[in-house]
């Protein structure tokens, strides 16, 4: 069974009488997207113990559920009031405000119990619980240093704090959750890896918002006016350099830590952060 198949196999019940919760619940998690933090997930565990990964599927929903709880949040009126995800009407915007924030919520509660039901040890599943716990949690402080100093200039330094916890955060702890299930060592140099990808697919969503359209990024762009993006800060140009810089350094700490991993990693910058 593919992963995409366990998704919607598992999605999420409301046994209640409310109209459409249910539905709501599981509409932007089951409407498409990268998967690209499952898919690192699973990617590294397919690579170093390909016998673990039936079992991470829980784990990687669970990934995505908090990934995707992020996102109806961040489309609220009360932070980027977007009209668009993934190509389709934003959650808030289809079902309305107070479901789309309660969705969210039910999301960021329910991925933990995905992680306590998998067919895990029970030393990996508390493992996988703080990493995914710590790194929602680092999300939310990344969020709240977007928010406030919106329409504020912050230095190079600071914006790389920034995007290090609300991007970084969870791909990383992706990166890292994949090592545990596998068994590999240190598994805390992955995560620092980690962090640099999640760097990386930052500013290529930077890049992204002034090079394409919303139609063909599914999702609102040239909408970072006022936000402290890469390329507002240091020009498309020097984005563009970073993002190249940073692929390169990627697959060299890659190579000394794992090499094992160096086309998992090659395969996801080309298939979702190229161009």
């Amino acid at each position: 069974m593919s992963f995409t198949e366990f998704i919607k196999e598992n999605a999420l019940k409301a046994d209640i009488f409310h109209p459409n919760f249910e539905e709501a619940l599981n509409y932007l998690l089951l409407n498409g997207g990268k998967y690209f933090r499952s898919q690192l997930l699973l990617g590294v565990v397919e690579t170093l113990d390909k016998s673990m990964l039936q079992n991470a599927y829980n784990v990687a929903m669970a990934v995505e559920m908090i990934h995707t709880y992020s996102l109806i949040h961040d489309d609220l009126p009360l932070m980027d009031n977007a009209d668009l995800r993934r190509g389709k009407i934003a959650t808030h915007k289809k079902y309305g405000e107070v479901d789309a924030l309660l969705v969210g919520d039910a999301l960021n509660s329910y991925a933990f119990y995905m992680i306590s039901s998998a067919n895990l040890s029970n030393d990996i599943k508390i493992k996988c619980i703080q990493i995914l716990s710590k790194s929602a949690y680092d999300m939310v402080l990344g969020q709240a240093l977007d928010c406030h100093f919106e329409k504020q200039n912050l230095n190079i330094d600071e914006l790389k704090i920034l995007h290090n916890h609300k991007t970084g955060a969870l791909i990383a702890g992706s990166f890292e959750i994949g090592a545990v299930i596998s068994g590999l060592k240190n598994h805390q140099k992955i995560y620092e890896i980690g962090k640099n990808l999640g760097l990386l697919f930052q500013i290529n969503d930077d890049i992204i918002d002034v090079t394409l359209t919303s139609k063909e990024a599914g999702k609102p762009t040239n909408n970072d006016k006022f936000k402290n993006s890469f390329v507002n800060l240091i020009g498309l140009e020097k984005s563009i350099k970073i993002k190249n810089e940073l692929i390169n350094s990627i697959i060299l700490d890659i190579e000394k830590f794992e090499p094992k991993l160096k086309n998992l990693v090659l395969n996801l910058i080309e298939k979702y952060l190229k161009g």
